[in-house]
């Protein structure tokens, strides 16, 4: 809960800073908020590393998928419906209150006019191109990558920990985020999208849901496929 709510705070945050009016980093582009959101990831996963670092459900299924143990920082974790279950409920927790935390940061700033297509985009991602089967395809594809190569963190001897993931995400966000603002992580869209449902936004408009599903679905197969083809390749 901790870790993914740092991650959103940070993450929901950079976007705010580029995107709402009259702050400093206003303008500040795309590739600001791909750091953004990486550094995000640098800090969640530090700070949840005695749960094994587990800020997005999609690298939960994924270890499912590769039949891999959870691992609490110390020892192993029995994989079992309740233990997933409590990742998951910390997950979604936690983002939605890292999305709260980064809407009270910027309070003056959702106050003042705006597109509420933009103080929407702070909290969950939308597509450039509506088109739900290949909005789909991307973040299949995105969450993919990002899983795929997590689980093969561990089996390559490095010293990067948290950087080199990090690392990865502004990677994949600059490469193939571009079509859906790459969600790549269930509880980083939706968490913070029922946060924008049910906060005293300004002029916020809706919170999309016809689209909500796809940064859900996608993801999760993602990272099941992920962990498949993880365990198939050794």
């Amino acid at each position: 809960m901790i870790g993914t709510g740092l991650l959103l705070l940070l993450g929901a945050g950079v976007v705010a800073n580029v995107l709402l009016p009259k702050s400093k980093g206003f303008d500040g582009g795309w590739l600001l908020i791909n750091f953004g959101w990486g550094l995000a990831v640098f800090a969640g996963v530090f700070a949840a590393w005695k749960s094994g670092a587990h800020i997005n459900p999609a690298v939960t299924f994924g270890l499912l998928a590769n039949g891999a143990e959870f691992y609490d920082g110390n020892q192993a974790v029995p994989v079992t419906f309740a233990s997933t279950l409590i990742y998951l409920l910390g997950q979604m927790v936690g983002a939605f209150l890292g999305a709260v935390l980064a809407f009270l940061a910027y309070k003056p700033h959702f106050d003042e006019e705006a597109d509420p297509a933009l103080k929407l985009a702070v909290f969950s991602t939308g597509p450039a191109i509506r088109s739900y089967g290949w909005n789909l395809v991307t973040e299949i594809i995105g969450t993919f990558v990002l899983v795929y190569v997590v689980i093969q963190f561990g089996n390559t001897p490095h010293e990067l920990g948290p950087l080199a993931v990090a690392l990865l995400v502004v990677g994949i966000g600059a490469s193939l985020g571009g079509p859906t603002g790459y969600a790549i992580n269930p509880a980083r869209d939706l968490g913070p999208r029922i946060a924008h449902a049910v906060l005293p936004i300004r002029g916020k408009g809706s919170s999309d849901w016809g689209y909500a599903w796809v940064p859900v679905v996608g993801p999760i197969i993602g990272g099941v496929l992920a962990g498949l083809m993880a365990a198939a390749v050794g």
